[in-house]
């Protein structure tokens, strides 16, 4: 066991992470901004040292005594990088690489990369080229987020060497429940249309395909990928995920499993096309060479779901906290409005 730096720790994915290693015996640092707050963090404060900070502007004590970094920061879907093109880029491919040279400088070689499946995007209107895709497959990402990501690949396997083991993997569409939760993401938007409006809204006819995973699965992905023999990872690329699905065959699966917790919700079907993301991609690979071999089904995480979402209290599904381009656009209205009047309630200086 050692001491694992987690950028971006306190996130969706990271803390459920950082409760898998600590539960492990592994020691945690995080490093987060905490733009949402540290409601995912909370009730494990005590157990983690937390170091508040931007990805982007790190000094070299951050890597003190660590054994192996965990890059989950940065802008983390299409929505974010598209509201800041250029905060996108500085996070997921610039501070990727400094990270990742201070990382080597301080003698850290284990570094893992939240990558993302999206790189693979074809959309629906390249049907011949429906394929599953893995590893090996080109790829020329144009979205915003998905190039980021795909550039900070880029730099971090031309940096493997003797001395420095990344570790990439591309995650599918995440889906469960998180301490800091998110209702941004198809499976877990679904709940809460379900929950709030007693539909499940499906657009396009549900048509395009989605390669999915449980967030408890892609942490032990995570732990996998730290746990691994140099020779086995370095340099390699991984799709973490549990299986294809088409968007329409998710809302019924969703559907039945609610059904099972007595809520009952119709599914609303919009044929009309509009721009979305369609792709399919092999995850025999990490079996095979991480042994990552996914728990967690659709039905099991639904039903988890909605029991913690009413033991925590996370019915307050309208709260743009859940949400992360509404979050990040509220936190810039008032920082515009503070910038003016200065505090809120103390008087002006």
């Amino acid at each position: 066991m050692g001491k694992v730096l987690l950028i971006g720790g306190a996130g969706y994915v990271g803390s459920v992470l950082t409760e898998e290693l600590l539960e492990r015996g592994y020691a945690v640092r995080i490093l987060d901004r905490l733009f949402f707050g540290d409601m995912g963090i909370k009730h494990i404060l005590k157990s983690v040292e937390l170091k508040l900070g931007d990805m982007r502007v790190l000094e070299p004590e951050i890597f003190e005594g660590v054994d192996a970094v965990v890059n989950l920061g940065g802008l983390s879907n299409d929505p974010t990088a598209e509201y800041n093109p250029k905060a996108n880029h500085e996070m997921n491919t610039v501070a990727t690489r400094t990270s990742a040279e201070a990382a080597l400088k301080a003698g850290v070689s284990r570094y893992v990369f939240a990558s993302s499946c999206s790189i693979y995007d074809r959309g629906v209107s390249d049907q011949d080229n429906d394929i599953i895709q893995n590893e090996e497959t080109p790829v020329s990402p144009r979205a915003a987020y998905s190039s980021s990501k795909r550039e900070a690949e880029e730099i971090l396997l031309g940096m493997a060497g003797d001395n420095f083991c990344p570790v990439i993997l591309r995650k599918g569409t995440v889906y469960g429940f998180s301490p800091r939760m998110r209702y941004d993401l198809v499976v877990n938007t679904f709940i809460k249309s379900a929950l709030t409006q007693g539909f499940i809204a499906v657009f396009f006819g549900g048509e395009m395909w989605r390669p999915m995973v449980d967030v408890r699965d892609v942490a032990r992905a995570y732990i996998l990928a730290l746990e691994a023999d140099d020779e086995r990872v370095r340099g390699q690329i991984f799709n973490i995920t549990r299986r294809n699905y088409r968007i329409s065959e998710l809302g019924l699966r969703v559907r039945d499993a609610l059904r099972k917790q007595d809520i009952v919700a119709d599914i609303k079907a919009n044929y009309g096309y509009k721009g979305v993301r369609s792709y399919r991609v092999s995850g025999e690979k990490a079996e095979r060479v991480l042994g990552f071999r996914p728990k967690v089904d659709i039905e099991e995480s639904v039903s988890n779901m909605v029991e913690q979402i009413r033991h925590h209290g996370y019915d307050d599904f309208d709260n743009p906290l859940y949400y992360n381009i509404r979050w990040m656009s509220l936190l810039e209205q008032a920082q515009h409005i503070i910038q003016i009047t200065g505090s809120v309630f103390e008087p002006p200086k």
